[in-house]
């Protein structure tokens, strides 16, 4: 009987790992068309190369600037300024809304500024910001903190306050003070959300630091990408684009491994 399970599952791990390879190579297989394609409607002007450029003009930039050095540059200053705004928005977020959790005074307070802060868009608060903090890298990485504190304090202070009660009620019944709690049945039972909430920052940082970047900065993709449509090179412009695309990616991909080891060690308990 033993036997006969350990050969089912064996069977089943191999069929999932035959389905995760042939979805990602149809992913490959999509990736690769939508670039032929690119580059075939553009040879034959259906889109137009001026604007849209094409893959081999745009790898052949890329390679230029990798063997200069140039492309590392900007690539770097940008991915520190993302990783630093997405630490800080989303650290600053969920420790907000566990001072949120923690006083209910304060959150019922501070709840309609939220909403507002919430529904305005806060990439029109760049020119305050760059007032405020001056024209450098800490403005941009203020962009991109600021564009996930307030989805993460929502969303994180919200998933604390629908834990089951029946959690509370066992360790409140064992004696447990409120930090005891917030550690041992809050904040453990919202772990998903939390890596849900660090999948969504991760596209909201590149958001707020590219906008930054447009603002006031004199490296970065972003600043690539400004600088290619005032002069009018759309090649630099996609090629910053692709660039930001895999950078994006990665970061994603690295949650998504986070997310998989968390789950494993919330599934021993």
């Amino acid at each position: 009987m033993k036997t006969k399970i350990q050969t089912l599952h064996s069977q089943y791990l191999q069929e999932k790992r035959k389905n995760k390879r042939r979805v990602i190579s149809c992913q490959l297989i999509v990736l690769g068309l939508l670039f032929l394609s690119w580059e075939f409607f553009s040879r034959i002007q259906w889109l137009d190369p001026l604007i849209f450029s094409m893959p081999s003009k745009v790898w052949n930039l890329m390679a230029a600037k990798i063997a200069d050095g140039t492309l590392f540059t900007h690539a770097s200053v940008t991915l520190s300024e993302t990783i630093i705004g997405f630490i800080l928005g989303t650290a600053g977020g969920t420790l907000i809304a566990a001072v949120l959790w923690w006083s209910p005074f304060l959150s019922k307070v501070l709840d309609p500024y939220l909403v507002v802060l919430n529904s305005m868009p806060k990439v029109a608060l760049g020119p305050i910001i760059i007032v405020a903090f001056g024209p450098g890298m800490t403005s941009i990485i203020a962009m991109g903190a600021l564009l996930s504190i307030v989805i993460t304090t929502l969303v994180v202070y919200n998933a604390f306050r629908q834990v089951d009660e029946n959690y509370k009620k066992v360790l409140l019944t064992f004696g447990a003070s409120k930090r005891q709690l917030f550690h041992y049945a809050i904040l453990p039972a919202c772990y998903p959300t939390i890596i849900s909430t660090l999948k969504v920052n991760v596209g909201l940082a590149w958001v707020g630091v590219i906008v930054g970047e447009f603002l006031v900065a004199k490296q970065g993709l972003g600043y690539l990408i400004i600088y290619g449509f005032q002069v009018f090179q759309f090649q630099q412009v996609m090629m910053s684009l692709i660039v930001i695309a895999i950078l994006a990616t990665v970061m994603y991909k690295m949650i998504e491994s986070l997310e998989t080891i968390l789950m494993k060690r919330i599934s021993k308990y």
